[in-house]
This record gives C-alpha cells, structure tokens and sequence, in this order.
C-alpha cells in the first residue's frame, strides 16, 4: 500500500512546501553530479555524524536534512511531504511552518543523537523534519483521510482510511523499531529515533503553533466526514 494523497485541499498555495521540495531535489542532484571523492567529501562536510558533534559541526543538524543517500529515500521522504505539508503549512502560515520545519528538523537529529551519541555512521536525510510535520498533521487533522495505492501483481485498486490510523500505525512501527534498534549494535539504517522525536514534537505543538485565524472554522470538519 503506497499513500498517493489526502482528501483536504489547501486553501493557500504551499510555497513553503514546494520550495522545500524543491531544494531538497536540488541537493540530491548535486550530490548526484559530483564524482566518488567529491560525494564522499559532501558527505563529510554536511552528514551529522553523532559522535562528532561539537559546536564546529553544529551546522551539519541543519545540512544533513537536505541530503539523501538513494532515489527511493528521496522520493519516499519528498512524497509524505507532499502529502502532509500543504495543509500543516495553510494551518501554520508560510513563515511559521518554515520556522517549524527546521527546528523540528534539528530537534530530530538530536534526537537521534541522544539515542547513539557513540555512532560514527552520517546522518542524512528530511524524515526527521517531514515526521514533525506528520505529528501536527496527526492532531490538527483528526478526521482526515489518505488514499492509498493497492498494487498486488494485476490488481489495483484505490482505498481511503483513516489518516489517524496512518500515521498512527506509522508511528508505533518506528516505535518498534526504535527498540529494536537499542538492541543491537547501530550499523546504519533507519534513524528511528529522529522520526519517534520528529513525530513527537509535531504531536506536542501542533495546535499550539496553528494560526488562531485558520483555526476559527474548521470548515474541513464538515468536508471529510
């Protein structure tokens, strides 16, 4: 099952959104052009690498949210995005949602941080901040829906459920595999405490940063059901 869209349209164009889906594009292109040795030093310079954060590598919380280390961990991050970010942006406003990305983006990364502050393996990638924004979407959005791609070998098809039931299964298999990762000896992979922080922080504050004048009429409430 692959999420395609949610049913709730964004009353303000999204520009926030497209721009950061933008440079997020942008970025992973350049990574693309550069040779072995040059994609190898991108990496150094701009990846968070836990156990080698101090206050001389503190910017690489903020560079590693825009590099992606293949095409499927790009578009998988940029797709959620799209699907998520329009309507938290239209809630937050342009400035405020952008503020909102980055913070949660670094706060994130911290997360994981604290979670493997020993690890020497980079850390790159926008799902930390792209949870953040799943998190508000999960408590600004109750009654929202998110249609998803049915694809079994012939069969395809298009079901809606319940987008707190999305995210909220989402959620509970990072949970997991948070745990499972404390487990074992981190090798890479998925940076699970940075989505488990991400989705926290978007959940705690979503309500909180949503723009009291788009907030007033919850128009969506009658639209979705």
């Amino acid at each position: 099952m692959i999420p395609i869209r949610d049913v709730i349209p964004s009353r303000t164009t999204p520009f926030v959104t497209f721009s950061l889906i933008s440079a997020n594009a942008l970025a992973f292109l350049c990574q693309r052009s550069l040779d072995a040795t040059g994609l190898a030093r991108s990496i150094d310079l701009l990846a968070l690498v836990p156990a080698h954060l101090s206050l001389a590598t503190a910017p690489t919380l903020i560079t590693a949210i825009f590099l992606h280390a293949s095409w499927p961990h790009l578009l998988g991050n940029l797709l959620f995005l799209w699907i998520f970010g329009d309507n938290v942006e239209d809630r937050f406003g342009h400035g405020r949602f952008a503020a909102f990305y980055l913070v949660a983006g670094v706060a994130a990364n911290l997360a994981q941080v604290a979670a493997d502050s020993a690890s020497i393996v980079p850390i790159v990638g926008a799902s930390g901040a792209i949870a953040a924004v799943m998190g508000a979407y999960f408590v600004m959005f109750p009654k929202s829906r998110v249609v998803m791609l049915i694809w079994l070998v012939f069969y395809v098809d298009f079901v809606e459920i319940p987008a707190v039931l999305f995210l909220g299964c989402w959620f509970i298999l990072q949970f997991l595999g948070g745990l499972g990762q404390t487990a074992v000896a981190s090798t890479g992979g998925v940076a699970f405490f940075a989505h488990i922080g991400g989705f926290a922080l978007g959940a705690l504050t979503g309500r909180l940063l949503a723009r009291p004048e788009r907030t007033a009429v919850a128009w969506w409430d009658q639209t979705t059901g």
